[in-house]
């Protein structure tokens, strides 16, 4: 029975459970485990042609044309889909970075597992290494945009629809809602939400409210749902276990998030103690490992010269812009905080006036609120009297931060990392400093891609904190593609 509403919030029913979702649990693993195969096949003929196409007179054949066709069309395959498989890519739900992040790897362990195979039955002579290194590229790039093509048919026809009720509709609530809108891919679908608060909890205006902690038994049988979140991470341990108990034995799947916001997840093993029923959490910084701290430094090296000799032309053409737009030097060297808080100069086109200081004091005297937002975004997102007509423009697409490409190739900075603090701003980041100042800073980083200048500085300071703890290389690649998408599209920045 549907729990009668309180606080004048209507109650309303789940929604229905269709057809095309309960068939989909079976169907979709299958359509995307036959899109995967057709696409693997297709990545092994496209590098087989390019590979005949780029040095054919050096192409010796692989094998007989029997065995080539064995190779072809089922062992190489079979091996992608095996491992796919076993990384359980054809029932997870993971955001599109992660998804492809996984593929990566298994494209990887693929490509030198057959390495190893053909050196051990003595066939690795035969093989062209440019083969093997195209198969690898185009397999990649193909299963990413085949599934994620794929997995939007499958969610709007409704085959890759997986119906959720959440328990608890509080802020935490209210990430998982967000993340489910921003990657529909993944397929999760919100049928409902128990709650016992329902004038405190907005979310309960956006999805039915189907139950209370005291009929989650029902709300869920109603639902039909086999998969239910707990997020009510501010629950006593007799409450979550009272709710776990009384929810388990109707669901397939039960999620509990835990109250874990901030801490080191990327590396974290989990063990556990049978006898003592104890759950161990094991977590570290990732960027205070040294053989991370190398990996980065590398990645930095090779792309930064790279990105440098790109850009080149781009730096001259600017430098003269900003000549002749304004009197005083073409480069602001400010001082920033580096790792292990020494400073260092962070080299930027300059943007401003070269008596900025003074026009911008003499403007918050006129204009208190603009002060106001100074003392909370570090910003002036409308106005700054300081900022020049080249600035404006370099500001617009984050122009002037192109010569920071020289600190990291000094070491001085990274291509992603945390934002680069002011000397006067180390009393006011607090204990976060500890963290933050650990490695160094970064172009780009997370801050940047989540909001850049409208997030408040003490939003900032989680954020870098945020991301040392949880670094992965693969989070890097990520973060930099996704600044493109952020500077092109010129969000947060003035």
């Amino acid at each position: 029975m549907t729990p009668p509403a309180r606080s004048g919030v209507a109650t309303q029913a789940p929604y229905p459970i269709g057809f095309s979702t309960k068939i989909g649990y079976y169907l979709a693993p299958l359509v995307l485990m036959t899109v995967d195969y057709v696409v693997i096949v297709a990545a092994l003929l496209t590098a087989w042609f390019i590979r005949v196409s780029i040095v054919p007179q050096y192409f010796t054949s692989l094998m007989p044309f029997d065995i080539q066709g064995i190779l072809l069309y089922v062992v190489i395959p079979s091996n992608y889909i095996s491992f796919l498989a076993y990384e359980g890519l054809y029932s997870k739900r993971l955001p599109f970075w992660q998804c492809a992040e996984k593929v990566f790897k298994i494209c990887t362990y693929v490509s030198l597992f057959a390495i190893m195979v053909m050196y051990f039955v003595g066939t690795a002579e035969q093989v062209s290494r440019l083969f093997v290194a195209f198969t690898w590229i185009i397999s990649f790039v193909y299963l990413c945009i085949a599934r994620y093509f794929v997995k939007k048919g499958l969610t709007a026809t409704g085959l890759w629809q997986k119906p959720v009720v959440i328990v608890g509709a509080g802020k935490t609530a209210e990430i998982l809602a967000q993340t489910f809108t921003d990657e529909p891919s993944m397929g999760y679908k919100i049928v409902g939400v128990v709650e016992d608060n329902l004038a405190e909890r907005p979310l309960v205006h956006r999805y039915p409210h189907i139950g209370t902690f005291a009929t989650v038994e029902q709300a869920v049988k109603s639902s039909e749902v086999q998969d239910v979140i707990i997020a009510a991470p501010g629950l006593q341990r007799e409450e979550l276990l009272d709710l776990v108990y009384r929810i388990q034995p109707y669901v397939r799947n039960l999620t509990i998030v835990p109250d874990l916001f901030g801490v080191p997840l990327s590396n974290m093993s989990v063990e556990t103690l049978f006898n003592e029923k104890i759950v161990l959490l094991k977590s570290r910084n990732n960027l205070s490992l040294i053989r991370n701290f190398l990996i980065k430094r590398c990645f930095d090296i090779v792309a930064g010269s790279i990105i440098c000799v790109m850009i080149l032309p781009i730096l001259i053409v600017l430098a003269i812009k900003i000549k002749a737009d304004s009197s005083g030097p073409i480069m602001h060297n400010a001082k920033r905080l580096g790792r292990n808080g020494q400073e260092f100069s962070c080299y930027k086109f300059r943007t401003m006036h070269v008596n900025g200081d003074s026009m911008l004091q003499d403007y918050f005297k006129e204009n208190p609120s603009a002060k106001e937002e100074w003392d909370k975004f570090a910003k002036l997102k409308d106005y700054d009297p300081r900022v020049t007509k080249a600035g404006m423009l370099l500001r617009r697409y984050s122009l002037d931060e192109l010569p920071q490409i020289i600190n990291v190739l000094k070491g001085e900075m990274s291509l992603v990392g945390p934002r680069p603090y002011l000397p006067r701003e180390k009393e006011r980041m607090s204990y976060y400093a500890n963290t933050i100042l650990d490695t160094v800073p970064g172009i780009t980083g997370l801050w940047q891609v989540s909001g850049r200048n409208e997030i408040t500085f003490e939003g900032r300071l989680e954020l870098d904190v945020w991301y040392v703890r949880n670094w992965s290389f693969w989070q890097d690649i990520v973060l930099l593609f996704k600044t493109i998408g952020v500077v092109m599209g010129r969000k947060g920045a003035y």
